[in-house]
């Protein structure tokens, strides 16, 4: 960080916590919800939002000032669904099975509340360069709360990560029965898999978040 100013610092390091965009901000909650039962799904559209994000924030920078006031949700919705595309073919050329899950959803991306508001909030008034360092920080704000509410809900759901067992096998051979965890009796959690487990887990982050951070929280 030594190369951003103190202000530039602020517009990727609030993000990832006491200014994030689903735990503070609550938008792209829908996301969470939906695609987070699986961890390497969760990287895979964290990684696809910082791409939109980023790029999508620089070109409606450089486009602030010939965009006409009338029309910009407009241009701003034909940017973010380009770039959406573009992810979304790069995904069945890569890795199609996936695409294939999380198919709906990358297309969802185009209305995602982060993105649309970060473009109508920041990037039609600041130059290229912080509305990037804005983009992906609100991006990895966002990738921070998808991938830690997929990995316990994956973890604790199937007893695996990224589709590796990592507490054992449930079910093993003949002779020796299951191992790791499963043999002492442990089981999979398959409520952690249903979209109220992942809201549950997003408001257990917020209530932490509020927990260390008292100014965080709202008076009725």
């Amino acid at each position: 960080m030594g190369l951003l100013s103190k202000k530039d610092q602020k517009l990727i390091l609030d993000p990832l916590a006491d200014d994030n965009p689903i735990t503070i901000q609550v938008l792209g909650i829908c996301s969470a919800l939906a695609i987070t039962a699986q961890l390497k799904a969760s990287i895979v559209m964290s990684i696809s939002v910082l791409f939109v994000l980023g790029v999508g924030n620089v070109v409606i920078s450089l486009m602030r000032n010939i965009i006409p006031s009338k029309i910009r949700i407009i241009v701003q919705l034909i940017v973010v669904a380009t770039l959406v595309i573009i992810v979304d073919q790069v995904l069945k050329a890569y890795a199609y099975s996936l695409s294939k899950e999380l198919s709906v959803f990358v297309g969802l991306i185009i209305t995602n509340c982060i993105i649309m508001g970060r473009f109508e909030a920041f990037a039609l008034g600041n130059g290229p360069w912080r509305s990037f360092l804005d983009g992906i920080g609100n991006a990895l704000g966002y990738g921070v709360i998808l991938i830690i509410v997929g990995f316990f809900r994956e973890l604790l759901g199937s007893g695996t990560l990224l589709g590796f067992k990592v507490l054992g096998d449930p079910i093993g051979d003949p002779v020796t029965g299951p191992t790791g965890l499963y043999s002492i009796g442990y089981e999979n959690n398959g409520f952690m898999l249903l979209s109220p487990m992942a809201l549950i887990v997003v408001g257990l982050i917020i209530w932490v978040q509020r927990s260390r951070n008292k100014a965080l929280i709202e008076e009725n």
